[in-house]
């Protein structure tokens, strides 16, 4: 079956790339189509209609031609801006550090419905400035899930014994924890305590109505990121852009 030459889809801005003089090559997260790329020409002039709709960290509502390589944005429409999020810096790296794992772990023309869905609810939670960091976890835990690298948090991931010790550790490269009996099996493996177990059980089966209800001590928000920080830069194979920039603006915060 011939595709039409036209079609519209609902997008989200996750990257932009110059293309010659006034162009730009957009990367579109999308609800039925997954992560796509399109031409929008023009958008970079002072006139451009089109340019205030086709930032980074905006849900738009795009029409697109098909084209010989890539496709043509021909108009755009949004529908959240997402102004909170882009008049904070600190919000901003939060958002950056999202969508650039959302680019990372994806691949073009593939649909993950759910990924958009969390995506676009992280945004908007992000944008209402409320409990944030707990915001990056849920994120990043339910963003593995839906790519296929969720930690096993139930049971060690080799032996599969009960975890009620309190000398436990996870392996990025068993992808969950480790007993005391096995912990030493697997390097590297990072130390969590039992608090920050149950937390990160939690967040990962838990909603965002949840999440902005819980109150959690900053060393156990550090211990967590750290795991999945750690967990990341193991599935990538790099580290995140990012995160040095996130990083600095909250070293920043402190310190003013």
């Amino acid at each position: 079956m011939t595709k039409p030459r036209n079609y519209k889809t609902e997008a989200i801005i996750i990257k932009k790339t110059k293309l010659g003089e006034a162009d730009r090559i957009l990367t579109f997260y999308t609800p039925h189509l997954g992560k796509i790329q399109a031409v929008a020409k023009g958008v970079r002039r002072p006139r451009s209609k089109m340019s205030g709709h086709l930032e980074l960290l905006t849900h738009s509502l795009v029409p697109l031609a098909r084209g010989r390589n890539l496709d043509i944005v021909t108009g755009s429409q949004t529908i959240n801006g997402f102004l909170a999020i882009k008049s904070s810096l600190e919000l901003i790296s939060y958002a950056l550090y999202i969508i650039e794992l959302i680019n990372k772990f994806t691949i073009d023309n593939v649909e993950n419905y759910p990924l958009f869905k969390l995506l676009l609810e992280t945004l908007k939670q992000l944008d209402r400035d409320c409990n944030n960091e707990l915001v990056l976890r849920f994120f990043e835990l339910h963003l593995l899930s839906y790519v296929g690298y969720r930690p096993q948090l139930r049971h060690c991931v080799l032996c599969h014994s009960p975890l009620e010790q309190a000398s436990l550790s996870f392996s990025p490269k068993a992808g969950g924890i480790l007993c005391h009996d096995c912990k030493n099996s697997q390097s590297p493996a990072y130390s969590i305590s039992l608090n920050s177990l149950k937390l990160l059980k939690l967040l990962q089966e838990c909603d965002f109505e949840t999440v902005n209800q819980l109150e959690v001590r900053p060393q156990s928000n550090y211990e967590i990121e750290w795991i999945i920080r750690n967990y990341i830069r193991y599935l990538l194979e790099r580290e995140i852009k990012s995160i040095a920039w996130l990083d600095a603006i909250r070293r920043q915060n402190r310190e003013g």
